[in-house]
């Protein structure tokens, strides 16, 4: 099963970017709690719906086993069995197809907010791909948006979202319909996955200030640049990241000049009832 059996989007991530600028997605530091919610078992087949570049996914392949199976939607780091494609309407390739429908638990670390298209259909996707049995589960830890702040403050403490909204808008540039990503209440996506057949067992928000590796227009590059500004040149895009990292500077940027972002996190764990006749 060769890794590049199927290519049916165009990855226009950079793994050198994402590695530098954003290794704290897959640091155990902030996995531990989505594993451990997880809980994978020795043998069990679990599907990874975008492992970026592949560590959190290996942590689960070293647990599974060799017995066990591990699908993820990246081409990086080595492993097997992978494939590029959309989860919000999930197409197997041929020689995979027959693996649909034979997963005991769909596991997905920061994607649903890249999921804006359709986040029903990743809840479909994540439904298909379940055993019928009645213990499939569906775990997820997702970015959710900046945690809001009154309107008295909010030139002091704009949300990074919410500089680059105001940034490309003050270009005359529609910034709605540029943003890439979903941000749902709790309720909402609690509703979502009701909807789509699963029974919720945990959902929960989480705030989370992370410390970055470096300044936040390595953040932006990394995140923004192929998604927010992707139809600029590279002069013009980087003249907005600058003018958003420097409007961001007073609530993000520390006396000594590290960075940090807050990020509130979504955790929850969905199991599929079992089929009735």
């Amino acid at each position: 099963m060769s890794s590049n059996t199927v290519n049916q989007e165009k990855d226009t991530w950079s793994s050198t970017l994402y590695n530098t600028n954003a290794s704290f997605v897959y640091s155990k530091q902030y996995t531990s709690a989505v594993l451990g919610l997880l809980d994978p078992k020795p043998g069990e087949k679990i599907i990874d719906f975008g492992c970026g570049t592949g560590e959190v996914t290996k942590e689960l392949e070293q647990i599974v086993g060799k017995d066990g199976l591990v699908i993820d939607k990246a081409r990086q780091n080595g492993l097997e069995r992978t494939f590029v494609g959309d989860v919000q309407d999930l197409v197997y390739p041929v020689e995979l197809a027959s693996l649909r429908g034979s997963f005991d638990a769909v596991f997905t670390n920061a994607v649903l907010h890249w999921c804006k298209r359709d986040p029903a259909g990743v809840v479909s996707s994540a439904r298909q791909a379940l055993k019928a049995d009645g213990k499939g589960r569906y775990v997820e830890m997702a970015l959710m948006e900046e945690l809001e702040v009154d309107n008295e403050h909010s030139q002091f403490l704009q949300g990074l979202r919410s500089a680059l909204h105001i940034v490309l808008e003050s270009k005359g540039m529609d910034a709605k319909s540029l943003d890439p990503w979903f941000f749902p209440s709790v309720q909402e996506y609690k509703t979502l996955l009701e909807k789509g057949g699963f029974q919720v067992t945990h959902i929960s928000l989480n705030p989370r200030i992370t410390p970055l590796p470096g300044r936040l227009i390595d953040w932006l590059r990394t995140f923004c640049r192929e998604s927010f500004l992707a139809d600029l040149n590279e002069a013009e895009a980087e003249e907005l990241m600058l003018l958003v990292e420097d409007k961001c500077a007073v609530d993000m940027r520390d006396s000594d000049g590290g960075w940090s972002v807050m990020y509130a996190r979504l955790r929850f764990v969905a199991i599929l009832p079992a089929a009735t006749t």
